[in-house]
């Protein structure tokens, strides 16, 4: 089993500034990519960013320039540095990772999520 553990929501006023973090443990074979995303009540889940194995990176156009999806450890950890922050940034984060468990058995796993609100 995979586990994903997301921290470093919270409150934050327009403008600020938060770093969103999430570690992957468990019995991972290889990780083919990581990312984040968001969902408020009532909503789809959408994208916010992603990062792959070869470093690539893809980011949903409304935190372009503003947000950055970086990768650490050999890719079982990445961060999401969130600045110049908007209340419509306000939503239930959630880290994602496409993950191979076994050479051939790959699967979608979720973090728990973790509360951004951006309000003054």
């Amino acid at each position: 089993q995979v586990h994903l553990v997301e921290s470093g929501g919270g409150l934050v006023q327009p403008g600020g500034s938060l770093t969103l973090s999430c570690a992957a443990s468990g019995s991972i074979f290889r990780v083919v990519a990581m990312g984040w995303y968001r969902q408020a009540p009532g909503k789809q889940r959408e994208l916010v960013a992603t990062v792959n194995a070869g470093g690539g990176t893809n980011y949903a156009d409304s935190v372009k320039g503003r947000f950055t999806i970086s990768r650490l450890n050999a890719m079982n950890t990445v961060s999401l540095q969130m600045n110049s922050l908007k209340p419509e940034d306000t939503d239930v984060y959630y880290c994602n990772g496409r993950i191979y468990s076994t050479a051939t058995s790959w699967d979608d796993f979720w973090g728990q999520g973790t509360q951004v609100t951006v309000s003054s």
